[in-house]
Formats: structure tokens, C-alpha cells, sequence
């Protein structure tokens, strides 16, 4: 069978309800930068350091983020343009006051961001860690304020996120 079709069937199948992506697991050129980046600006805990590997967490779960240098130490920067690949990887925060907080944090940092955007369904900021690698760091408003369609279906937008409203809840 052909891996971009499907044969056909009575009903399409869909991944099992409660579903999740658990981790993100990445190659990365400088552990000790990527350290300073994930843990001490983005304030993920180390749960394990192998000296070439990493493993990350937020809250104490065994890890959300592994790094890894075994094939990439000293190596290059991610590509973004004109390669397939991870367009980025999205951390999901708790609250709007999450987001606002760590903003702040890359703000004061001076740490560059390459975007900001209301999607109706969610905040989001844009950004690269030190190897390139794209993420997205963004809460979920609640599903009851997801806009939708007058006969209920999900749509959304990406307009500016007003990044003052948001840095005023970390204040």
C-alpha cells in the first residue's frame, strides 16, 4: 500500500481519546548552552545530566525535553528554510500568567523572539533556541472562548498578541 493513502473503510480511524504528545527530544551542537537556555531561562529542572544527554522537566514528571550531542556536538545549526523537518516544538503553559511570566523573562534576557500571535484558541511566542531549533511557548484559552462558526465549527486566526496586556499579568 502506497504509505500517502489509506484503503478505504466504513469508518476513518482516529487516534484514542486522551491522547497526548509526550516529549521532545533534541539534538543540540553545546550541551552547556543548551543547559542555560532550557533550564536556567526557560526554568526547566534537570532531572538527569549524562554529560552528553540530558533529560528536562517541568514539575517532576521524568522528562519533557532530552538533548542529546552523540551526533551533533560541535556541529551546525538546525536549517529552517528549504529543508523537511520540525518546524517547531510548542511547550503548552498552564495559564495566560505562565506565558506572561517566562516572556518576561526572555524580554529582560534579551533573548530574541521571531513572533507573537493571537490564534483565537490560543497565545503564542515564537523563537529559536541556541541551535535554531523553532518552539512555540503558548497557553490554550478555554474551549468555551475558542471562536467558531455560527453552526459551531472551530475556527481560528492569527492576528498581533498584544505582548503589553500579556507582560502586565507578570508584573
Amino acid at each position: 500500500m502506497n504509505p500517502t493513502t489509506s484503503a478505504p473503510s466504513a469508518a476513518p480511524y482516529t487516534v484514542p481519546a486522551g491522547t497526548s504528545i509526550g516529549h521532545i527530544h533534541l539534538q543540540v551542537t553545546d550541551m552547556q548552552r543548551a543547559l542555560a537556555f532550557y533550564r536556567d531561562l526557560l526554568g526547566f529542572e534537570v532531572m538527569l545530566n549524562m554529560g552528553s544527554a540530558a533529560f528536562l522537566s517541568a514539575d517532576g514528571y521524568h522528562h519533557h525535553i532530552g538533548l542529546n550531542t552523540w551526533h551533533s556536538q560541535g556541529g551546525k545549526p538546525a536549517v529552517r528554510e528549504g529543508v523537511a523537518g520540525l518546524y517547531h516544538a510548542a511547550i503548552l503553559y498552564k495559564d495566560r500568567a505562565g506565558l506572561a511570566a517566562v516572556v518576561k523573562r526572555l524580554l529582560q534576557a534579551g533573548y530574541p523572539l521571531r513572533g507573537a500571535s493571537d490564534h483565537g484558541v490560543s497565545e503564542a511566542i515564537y523563537l529559536d533556541d541556541p541551535d535554531g531549533n523553532g518552539l512555540e511557548l503558548y497557553w490554550d484559552r478555554p474551549r468555551e472562548e475558542w471562536p467558531t462558526t455560527p453552526d459551531g465549527k472551530l475556527t481560528m486566526y492569527t492576528h498581533p498578541l498584544d505582548v503589553q496586556g500579556l507582560l502586565r499579568l507578570a508584573n
